[in-house]
Order: structure tokens, then sequence, then C-alpha cells
């Protein structure tokens, strides 16, 4: 999900402890990278927003090792610029950035240019059996980094409508009736740039199963029906956001009645204030999740020494006491990647914040409709492209 979801954080509440530490969790036992001959200096370069769910563990293990690590320097970046970076410091044989935090965009484009080191299997020794903790979902997810990523947070994502109820009163149950609603209620329906927003990507990759499209996993060949339908949508819509939170913001202020969610974007802006809390959700006839997650990327250029390090702190993060964190305020939900992660093992404000924001009807949802992975990372790449040269230009 991305520079939209480090823009959620920074963003939305602008508009609107430490937990105990058990000593014998700090090390899964499958497990042994070697410590370094002295603690070292880690830089995180968070692009998706997956701070807000992973670091109070990343200092929970400095705190934990202070042999392994002497401090944690966190950053943030907007997605579309890490990767030039990355290439530009590696072109210089002057990489400082020691791990990456990303959703598949970054991946993807990573992948393409050959940025990341390979982990999986080349590394597997020192990491878990991630077939055997992850749930299935997330496991098949990690088959997207093409072994140049570890998941560490997942969810099933979207694509879900999400609108206000005392202004909608006959919710579109089908792809062809929120198209008739768009026409009828032009310019109150609204979704953001795919390439940079969770919600838009989710949409645009869910559209072919909803439409029943030839290929749902080949955008250039196979999405005749998704292509025509964003078209013909397109004529209601004013303007497509850079980013997920101006369209939570319309939501909220009322210039739109109607937009595209996540689970996690339909949770955390009401805990936050910006969406009210009665809005609702609807999911259309057909409809299958887009599965979504955050990986862990090592960067071509850092050092052995620093690598044994990250992944010592991959086997820390993947642990069932740190996945709990995850959960957060509802901002991935659910979250955790690995298996067994029950919300009751979080800490107490997110117990609180999803009692009170979350949906029941989620676990339906999670339950009873396919989950389906998103496109692989060279046809994000062209689905992201062309979206970008035939629907999202007609709005400049």
């Amino acid at each position: 999900m991305n520079s939209d979801r480090m823009d959620r954080r920074q963003i939305l509440k602008a508009s609107a402890g430490l937990a105990a530490f058990a000593a014998a969790g700090i090390r899964p036992a499958f497990a042994a990278p070697t410590k370094p001959a002295a603690p070292v200096v880690l830089n995180v370069m968070d692009v998706a927003g997956n701070l807000a769910l992973t670091q109070k563990s990343i200092e929970n293990y400095r705190k934990a090792k202070p042999d392994w690590v002497s401090r944690v320097v966190f950053g943030k970046a907007p997605a579309p610029e890490l990767p030039g970076k990355i290439k530009a410091q590696q072109d210089a044989n002057r990489v400082d950035i020691d791990l990456v935090l990303t959703g598949t965009d970054v991946l993807s484009a990573g992948i393409d240019q050959k940025l990341w080191i390979d982990l999986v299997p080349a590394q597997q020794a020192n990491l878990p059996d991630l077939k055997a903790i992850y749930l299935e979902p997330a496991f098949r997810m990690q088959s997207l980094a093409q072994g140049q990523g570890v998941v560490v947070t997942y969810y099933p994502s979207g694509p879900l409508l999400e609108y206000m109820p005392e202004r909608i009163k006959a919710v579109p149950k089908t792809a062809e009736e929120l198209l008739a609603w768009a026409k009828a209620n032009k310019g109150r329906f609204m979704y953001a740039r795919p390439a940079n927003s969770g919600p838009g990507r989710t949409f645009l990759m869910g559209l072919p199963y909803l439409l029943g499209d030839k290929d749902p996993k080949d955008p250039v060949g196979g999405w005749d029906k998704t292509w025509a339908y964003l078209k013909e949508l397109g004529e209601t819509i004013e303007t497509y956001p850079a980013g997920t939170t101006p369209t939570m913001k319309a939501l909220g202020e009322g210039s739109v009645d109607m937009i595209v969610s996540t689970t996690g974007w339909d949770i955390n802006p009401r805990v936050l204030g910006v969406v009210p809390k009665n809005a609702e959700i609807a999911a259309l006839k057909g409809f299958r999740w887009v599965a979504d997650a955050h990986y862990m990327c090592v960067p071509k250029g850092v050092s052995p020494e620093k690598l044994n390090v990250l992944l010592d702190l991959m086997n820390f993060l993947l642990t069932k006491e740190q996945q709990a964190y995850t959960y957060d305020e509802g901002y991935f939900y659910p979250g955790p990647a690995v298996a067994g992660v029950t919300l009751d093992m979080a800490p107490a404000d997110s117990q609180a914040a999803i009692k009170e924001f979350g949906r029941a009807a989620y676990a339906d949802l999670i339950a009873n409709n396919p989950i389906e992975l998103p496109l692989m990372p060279d046809k994000m790449v062209l689905a992201f492209r062309r979206w970008d040269e035939e629907i999202g230009s007609r709005k400049k």
C-alpha cells in the first residue's frame, strides 16, 4: 500500500508503552544469524506506512539486544522516489539504507531494477520456516517477493465501497449498479490513483473478477471489460487524487458520497475522526479480496555483518508476541502475517480501537470470499502505466 499509507499517518492525524518483554521470546529456536563483533546502527526506511505497525517492535528489539544494535534510525520516503535513490547509492557504492519496509509497489520496482538482496532461499537457514508460520494467504503473498523480500504484515485489503448511509439509500450491489449510480450522481464517487493508493489498486485489480473479464491476471490482454468500464466510470469522476487520504477527507467533509476503501482504510480514519463513525461499507456481487502485504527488503550493498543483524531482526518481528502489535488501530486490519495471533494478544489500546470501530461483518467477509493475489510485479507495473495513460490522463 506505499506512499498513501505513510500519508494516512501524517495527514489524517493532522486532520483530526512499550509492553513488558519476555526474555524467553527474544529469539526463535529455528534461526541463528551471527552476532556482530560490535553493535551496529540500523537505518530503516519506510515507504508504506509500515512503521505504524512495526516501529514499537523494532524498538523492542533494540532494547532487548543492545549487543546487536546500538541505535535505529527511522526514515520515511515517498514510494515513487525510493528506487531511484537506492539505485544512485548502489551506483556510487555508498548504500546507507539497511532495511526497506514496503508494499508491493516498491517491492516490484526493486525487483525490476535488481535492487534487492536475495533472501529466500539464499538465507532460509537464518529465517523461520515461513510456510509453517504464515497465514495461508500471507504465504501466497510471499511468492510475489520472488525471494527478494519477507512478508512482515498482511491483510485481505479490498476492494470495498465506503459510503455515508444518510446520503445513499440504495447502495449499489453490482459493478453495473455502481456505474449507473455514478452516472446519476456525477462527481459524488471517487477513488485515488492506483499506483499511489491501496484502495485504488485493489479496485483496479478487483474489477476483472467483478466483471468476468477474460484473464484477471493479464492487464494487457485480459482486461477488455475492465478498461472499458474504467473509461466509462471516469466520465463521472471529477478528479483522481494522488493518494487515498484526500478521498477520506472528501467523504468525511461531504464533497463525495462514496469512495473505494479497504478494511484498514475503513477502520483507521474513523478511529482518527476524519471519517464519521457511522460510515458504512459494502462489497459488490462477485467480490473477491485482492490481498496486500508489507515486505522487509534489503538493498544490495548492505554489509554481511548488518545483513546478519537484519535477519535476526526479521526473526524477532515474526514472533507472535511482536506480530500482535500490528493490529495497531485497524490501520492494516487485521495486520498479522503469522498464524495464531489473536486480537486479545494485542496492546489494550489496539483492542479498544478495534472493538469500537471494527466491524463484525469482516469476519464473515474474510472467511467466505476468495482471497486473490495482486498482479505479479511486472504485470502490476504495466497495469499502473496503462491506467495512468488511458484513465488518469483524462483528468489532467
